[in-house]
């Protein structure tokens, strides 16, 4: 979720209506990897075709324009222009978003530890009435702690590889390097927002997967359109 500045009338690393553009980790600092402390982040705008840079084996993100009907589509739902750049990883059958997939930094180079975030207001709702629930506890309670945290890993390893791929396209890094797991989370399980969206993104997301079930996702019904790894 580029150049635009954060939304107001949101908390600052969390999820909530009017917030920066994806779930992040309610109530928990958001790690930059360099300097720490809560970011605010948003949703983005570059895109790529496919899940990898013909060729070069590199993650599809990379920097360049919004696809114009991807951008106002992706204002309309964050009620806001994005603040960094982003490209749609997930769409309903109409090609409406429902995931984007974030640029490590915003367009002001502060860290974007979240890499999918769930835009659709549908199912946005329906996670949040789930984590009212005490979704995010039971989530904790049904999947193994081992399980969640090499999520963790396999998501920071997959952001690790964008980063690295961006470094090597524009020769540096517009600031600090984002850490964390899902959602910029260190451990546990904190934002079923963070989850699902990277769950439908294709993402190997045990805590994804559960929530997917309660509310009764079956991620073949969204079209993925290629993300990196």
């Amino acid at each position: 979720p580029a150049g635009a500045p954060p939304a107001s009338g949101g908390r600052p690393g969390t999820d909530e209506p009017g917030g920066p553009g994806g779930p992040m980790v309610p109530g928990e600092p958001i790690a930059s990897g360099e300097t720490g402390g809560p970011r605010e982040p948003s949703a983005p705008g570059g895109r790529a075709a496919s899940g990898e840079r013909a060729g070069t084996g590199e993650p599809a993100l990379r920097r360049g324009p919004v696809e114009p009907g991807d951008a106002q589509a992706v204002e309309r739902l964050l009620g806001r222009p994005p603040a960094g750049s982003f490209r749609v990883a997930v769409r309903r059958p109409d090609g409406a978003p429902v995931v984007i997939e974030n640029e490590p930094w915003l367009g002001d180079g502060t860290p974007m530890p979240t890499r999918f975030w769930l835009v659709d207001p549908e199912l946005r709702a329906a996670v949040s009435r789930l984590e009212s629930d005490g979704g995010v506890r039971r989530a904790a309670a049904a999947v193994a702690p081992a399980a969640v945290a090499a999520a963790h890993d396999r998501y920071a390893a997959g952001r690790r590889q964008v980063v690295e791929a961006l470094r090597r396209r524009t020769g540096g890094a517009p600031g600090p390097v984002p850490a964390g797991g899902v959602g910029g989370t260190r451990r546990g399980v904190k934002c079923l927002h963070a989850h699902v969206a990277w769950h439908l993104s294709g993402g190997d997301d045990p805590v994804g997967a559960w929530a997917a079930q309660q509310l009764g996702l079956d991620p073949l019904a969204f079209h993925r359109t290629g993300v990196g790894p």
